[in-house]
């Protein structure tokens, strides 16, 4: 089973050659295919991952669903797997996601840790082991097989936030879901540049305003006066 594995960019020149690295590092030759759909980034990305290798697309418009789904139409495989540009993936990322297919989990995700020890930050980790939708996330990467994401119709594009709950919430009512019982790494960025605090209250509020069905662009524009970006 090749694995296509699409990779949204925008502006992730200090982490993309790495990333695509350790993805072809820890793949058997043949396996894998990577994929980065960049949204017109000035700083360079697109330049890198195609030196790391990778087939680079650009994106049709903006937008992190719109990304993920135009790299799923140019992919080959008979496996989607999503990863953000920051991710630092499981070395046993292919057996693993290959193995789950094999058991009948036409999806999945993996727990992750932080690249911090920061004792609260732990506590977000452990939190991941857990079947709640409000402890998933795209940082936790997200496999699905090609015929699933057909079948679901992608990524819905309405969705300029939270695009990787909504999946999620609609693949479960479809098809067994797994977490995978393995840490991918997650950058702690967000964290260093506001306190764990007003990271937890903000995504609070994202997931209350998902959850009241308020238009995506508002949930957007409200998390983002919440946090400091840099």
């Amino acid at each position: 089973m090749l694995l296509s594995i699409i990779i949204p960019t925008y502006n992730e020149a200090a982490t993309i050659t790495s990333l695509i690295g350790q993805l072809r590092q820890h793949a058997p030759a043949g396996a894998v295919e990577v994929l980065v759909v960049d949204a017109a980034s000035p700083d360079g990305t697109a330049e890198l991952a195609r030196q790391a290798g990778a087939t680079v697309l650009t994106a049709p418009q903006p937008g992190r669903a719109a990304q993920m789904n135009h790299g799923a139409q140019h992919a080959t495989g008979d496996i989607l797997y999503f990863v953000h540009a920051d991710v630092g993936i499981h070395p046993e990322y292919v057996a693993t996601i290959r193995q789950a297919v094999a058991e009948g989990y036409e999806a999945g995700c993996y727990r992750f840790r932080f690249d911090s020890r920061h004792p609260l930050l732990r506590l977000n980790s452990y939190g991941t082991r857990f079947q709640g939708i409000m402890s998933r996330g795209g940082d936790q990467t997200l496999f699905i097989t090609r015929d699933l994401f057909r079948r679901l119709h992608g990524f819905d594009e309405h969705y300029c936030i939270m695009e990787d709950f909504d999946i999620i919430r609609r693949i479960r009512r479809q098809a067994r879901f797994l977490i995978v019982p393995k840490d991918v790494v997650v950058s702690a960025r967000k964290y260093e540049t506001n306190s764990w605090l007003r990271v937890q209250i903000a995504n609070l509020t994202a997931f209350s305003l998902f959850f009241l069905n308020v238009a995506p662009a508002r949930i957007a524009r409200t998390y983002k006066a919440m946090l400091n970006y840099r």
